[in-house]
């Protein structure tokens, strides 16, 4: 639907999380209402609610449920029913450094009672729901200054709508571009094993009125000889100090089929999928997912039975295949760790006035 029509992807209301379910995407939309921390911890591994920025903000309201349903009366006690159920929010996904980034900042909130500890809490997570919606459409605009006029853009997996609270990082890239004339056409990678793009991606960029091809993943390169692609944006899961970027499973293969080609590669994520304390990608915890997403599709078996697969769900892209890294403070050139670290250092600044 389009975008000034579109439901937040998360969201607080009546005292519970309300989620897009993304596992029923396409076939039928489906909201979740989520009651406790518990149930929203497994919403997240099950991915139910996926992307970084999106599982971040998740989380943060994870804690405010975390918060009511606590039967403290000490701030003592409250902080200690919070600190578990951080802990068990953290084992849900190790890849995305967003959903650490959020639980922290929402523990380091203050207060002096019981109940302002608790209000603070919610006001913490809505914050940072509010300032993802405002990081994605900022790194739309900076994103789109860089697009060539009538762009066909390649993108891989989702960076949508539905992988933040709204609006996307990768698809606001596409969303400003094509609200700005210069976006003429988007190749979506279907992104397997469980077919973000093609289940997500193409349903956000249809739903917008946005033309696009669906392509197996086998298929880049092909396209790229042909000479159709004009970039390539995609989002991240962790960006590390030195500029390698986590990112699902695949696009390190397109970082180096771009280079190939002289075609642009660009990532677009908020400051909060900037993690300073991990030096390189060969420090990034990689996902390793049930074999079985590999060894069947929809739950149909593609495969046959006992033979064995892998499934991380990431792969890290070194920097030095990146022509930028788009943030909601501006636009990253190579070499990155000092731009990195202003980047951070900005956003810190703004979050503390």
């Amino acid at each position: 639907m389009p975008v000034s029509q579109r439901e937040r992807t998360v969201s607080w209301r009546d005292g519970r999380i309300r989620l897009i379910d993304q596992t029923r995407l396409p076939q039928e939309v489906v909201w979740l209402e989520i009651a406790d921390e518990a149930t929203l911890a497994e919403a997240i591994r099950r991915l139910q609610v996926r992307g970084a920025p999106a599982i971040g903000a998740a989380a943060a309201f994870g804690l405010a449920l975390a918060a009511n349903a606590s039967p403290a009366t000490t701030l003592e006690a409250l902080r200690a029913d919070l600190a578990a159920a951080a802990a068990r929010l953290r084992v849900t996904r190790p890849t995305a450094v967003n959903l650490f980034w959020a639980i922290d900042r929402v523990l380091a909130v203050e207060a002096s009672t019981v109940a302002e500890l608790r209000a603070a809490v919610l006001a913490e997570a809505e914050r940072i729901a509010q300032e993802d919606i405002a990081a994605c459409q900022a790194i739309g605009r900076y994103g789109a200054a860089l697009l060539p006029a009538a762009a066909s853009i390649l993108t891989h997996c989702n960076a949508g709508a539905l992988a933040t609270v709204d609006y996307g990082t990768a698809l606001g890239v596409v969303r400003a571009g094509w609200e700005q004339g210069k976006v003429r056409h988007v190749f979506v990678d279907e992104t397997r094993p469980l077919l973000q793009g093609a289940r997500l991606t193409a349903w956000e960029l249809a739903a917008d009125g946005i033309p696009l091809t669906l392509i197996t993943d086998s298929m880049a390169g092909y396209f790229f000889q042909c000479g159709a692609i004009d970039a390539v944006v995609v989002g991240a899961d962790r960006i590390a100090a030195n500029g390698d970027v986590a990112n699902k499973i695949g696009t390190y293969t397109l970082a180096v089929l771009a280079r190939e080609h002289g075609i642009p590669f660009y990532v677009a994520a908020p400051t909060s999928t900037i993690d300073l304390n991990t030096p390189s990608g060969a420090a990034i915890p990689i996902e390793e997912r049930d074999p079985n997403e590999v060894t069947t599709i929809a739950g149909q078996r593609v495969a046959p039975a006992g033979v064995p697969a892998a499934n991380p769900a990431f792969d890290v892209t070194p920097a030095r295949y990146l022509s930028a890294i788009i943030t909601e403070t501006g636009v990253l050139r190579p070499p990155f760790p000092a731009g990195l670290a202003e980047a951070v250092a900005r956003a810190r600044r703004k979050d503390q006035t």
